[in-house]
């Protein structure tokens, strides 16, 4: 996530099978974006070409699907890693680079949307006039730092960097100038009415870990950013940058220290902690919480829920302990870094050469047609999202993919009424949660307005800054009144999915609902593998060790019979058990109960499509293709939606930071599924063999 990247926890790593071919083209030509996009592919289906037959599936079934793919595949220069949603996003980009070009064309009158899309880009691909400026941009903001004279002021400081994020159940850290993160949601205890979360923030490295592991990889990791700090901070003008680097790295690592691990953040009933603004002073001192309130524009806000009490009274006395000179260096700092993509080429290089290479191992930056288009979705991605659904995105496809859910919410149901260990009451409630579970397919039925929101054609800077103050004066106009249930957290643009449990709702942009995941003249064996897999995943984490916290209304409520819950909780075990004993390196196992929510959604998930896929057939047989059965082509198509490729670093870091298992081990969540085994003749003494008792049945 990241409590939160389910596709919005789930972050795949992604390509599309007309595409993979040109990956490499695509990520090493010029700066100027294409014109068209590429043809499609008159494959529908299954890839036979993606597979190694030499391997056995039931040894090794990421292999069997993807391997002769992952062999010839090169990661392109600009990536960490490349596979389905990768091309996929690189798809979406050279069709919202388009859009922006079309609107760039059109004029449109000052203020107008087409003109904000134009002006915003502009600003941003002017690299002429971001040189000429220099660090002009930023002075009056480091000078404001500079004058910080008392912890008075410092806690005005630290109220005025506070920003909103957009989704922090699949955000855990907010790596930017931010001490602590709003987050604007219904509230765990009244879901009628958007609240406030507060969070744990402060540092700028992935997670906590890179500050406190105590592996080789880890320490080498530390020795570099702070050389980094010292870099950003020397190009920004300033002298004594080692001593300055040091100073900010020691405050960074006590942060860190009482941070939550990954695998606690995402305990829901240990996260709802009221507290009302009185009780700052009392449950976390050191920090002026008057101040940080008034500066933060929450002063009249009577009530927060605090995500990690600890945290918070951890970092409010390490305000008060540590020297005012320290907190100023990491206040210019981390407004340095978070802004650097904006200023000058040689910050922006500096961060990408840490941020990028060090802990991703990727050695080219992506072309900055691709980063201004990055942008514009971020800050006026409804716009643009507009435009993309209505060129993109057929009611003929939408149909289709609102009867995939369909189906696979039936699958569901019965699921739940066939569960022998589940007591009457708790499936009722369970029942209800998908009558009113809201599924969006492709676009939101309301867009965001920007009318507020000033664009100018020459200040890539203040254009963010103004933007990121407008998403957050935006939400926090939103405390206390009415939910929108239907409210979206995506743009049609974006290639993922997301499950908003407070909401009782999913979201499948248009972007993610093509090739190879939907396909309209797919055999229905290959849809249902790879859309229906990701909407039974996305449905999945409704009932997963998260989203079974809520109720059918978004409440946070034991609605579960204490028997069925520890049955519930048993199986649970076993399955971050079984992801315990995957290794993708020698020094690094993956963390069970870190992915557990994702491998949960996977396990259900995929079991659900299938069952969605056998009813849609309506008892008739389904076509083989390329000599592979349905069943098989099901399995495939889940398989070969996984394939993904990623350097040794950027895999580093995905283990260490990411909810979601590497794709290899997402794949074999096929050993859980009964119904793979027949279809692939598994038999016993294949690696991926489990004896019936051992497979994790949880829906």
């Amino acid at each position: 996530m990241n409590p939160a990247n389910r596709l919005s926890k789930f972050t795949f790593a992604s390509i599309s099978t007309c595409l993979f071919i040109a990956i490499s083209l695509l990520a090493a030509q010029a700066q100027d974006p294409p014109k068209k996009d590429a043809p499609s592919s008159e494959k529908h289906g299954i890839d036979v070409s993606k597979m190694d037959s030499t391997i056995r599936p039931g040894d090794d079934f990421y292999e069997y699907a993807d391997g002769n793919w992952i062999k010839r595949t090169e990661i392109p220069p600009d990536r960490g890693g490349i596979g389905t949603f990768t091309t996929l996003d690189i798809l979406s980009n050279k069709r919202t680079a388009a859009l922006i070009e079309e609107a760039a064309k059109s004029g449109g009158a000052a203020g107008s949307s087409s003109r904000k899309i134009a002006d915003l880009y502009n600003s941003y691909m002017n690299e002429a006039a971001i040189e000429a400026k220099g660090l002009t941009p930023i002075k009056p903001h480091l000078d404001s730092i500079a004058a910080i004279k008392d912890k008075h002021d410092l806690a005005r400081a630290l109220g005025e960097t506070l920003r909103a994020d957009v989704d922090a159940l699949n955000n855990t850290n907010f790596h930017t100038a931010n001490l602590f993160g709003l987050w604007v949601a219904p509230s765990f205890n009244d879901s009628e009415h958007y609240t406030a979360y507060l969070l744990q923030g402060g540092l700028q490295l992935p997670d906590r870990e890179y500050y406190l592991a105590d592996s080789q990889h880890m320490r080498d990791i530390r020795t570099k950013y702070q050389a980094h700090v010292s870099a950003m901070l020397k190009l920004a003008g300033f002298t004594d940058t080692a001593a300055r680097a040091a100073r900010i790295f020691e405050l960074e690592h006590a942060i860190a220290e009482k941070h939550l691990r990954l695998d606690e953040n995402d305990d829901i009933h240990k996260a709802n902690n009221p507290w009302k603004q009185a009780d700052f002073t009392t449950k976390a001192p050191g920090l002026d919480w008057p101040a940080y309130f008034r500066a933060a524009g929450l002063s009249k806000q009577k009530s927060f829920i605090v995500w990690q009490p600890t945290a918070f009274a951890a970092e409010s006395a390490l305000v008060a302990s540590t020297p005012l000179d320290s907190w100023k260096d990491w206040l210019v700092y981390h407004f340095i870094e978070a802004h650097a993509n904006f200023l000058p080429k040689t910050l922006v290089d500096e961060r990408f050469d840490f941020f990028s290479k060090t802990l991703s191992g990727t050695p080219q930056q992506r072309p900055r047609w691709q980063r201004g288009v990055g942008i514009v979705n971020n800050y006026l991605g409804d716009e643009v999202g507009k435009i993309y659904a209505q060129r993109y995105f057929p009611p003929e496809a939408k149909a289709q993919a609102q009867a995939m859910v369909t189906n696979i919410i039936a699958s569901f149901r019965k699921r739940i009424d066939d569960l022998a260990w589940m007591d009457p009451s708790t499936k009722a409630e369970a029942q209800a949660k998908l009558t009113t579970l809201y599924v969006g397919i492709g676009y939101p039925e309301t867009w965001k307005d920007y009318s507020a929101y000033e664009v100018k054609a020459d200040d890539i800077f203040g254009n963010v800054w103004r933007g990121n103050l407008w998403e957050y004066h935006r939400q926090v106009a939103r405390l206390g009144k009415q939910i929108d249930r239907k409210e979206w957290s995506m743009t049609p643009q974006t290639v993922n999915a997301v499950n908003l449990p407070l909401q009782n709702a999913l979201n499948f942009p248009a972007a993610i609902l093509q090739p190879p995941f939907f396909d309209s003249e797919a055999p229905a064996a290959a849809n249902y593998g790879g859309i229906g897999s990701v909407i039974g995943h996305e449905i999945s984490h409704t009932f997963d060790s998260e989203g079974s916290a809520f109720d059918s209304k978004g409440r946070v409520r034991d609605w579960w019979k204490p028997a069925d819950f520890e049955h519930f909780k048993q199986a649970t075990a076993k399955l971050a058990a079984q992801y315990d004993t995957y290794k993708p390196f020698p020094d690094l196992s993956l963390n069970g109960n870190q992915t557990l929510a994702e491998n949960i959604a996977d396990v259900a998930g995929l079991a659900a499509a299938y069952d969605g896929f056998k009813a849609s057939l309506s008892g008739k047989p389904a076509p083989a293709q390329d000599g592979f059965t349905a069943d098989q082509q099901f399995f495939l198509a889940f398989a070969q939606v996984e394939a993904s490729k990623s350097r040794d670093a950027s895999l580093r870091q995905q283990v260490a930071t990411d909810s979601h298992s590497p794709s290899r081990y997402r794949v074999a969540t096929v050993r859980n599924v009964d119904a793979w085994y027949p279809a692939f003749d598994v038999k016993p003494g294949e690696k991926l063999y489990l004896a019936p008792p051992d497979r994790v049945l949880i829906w």
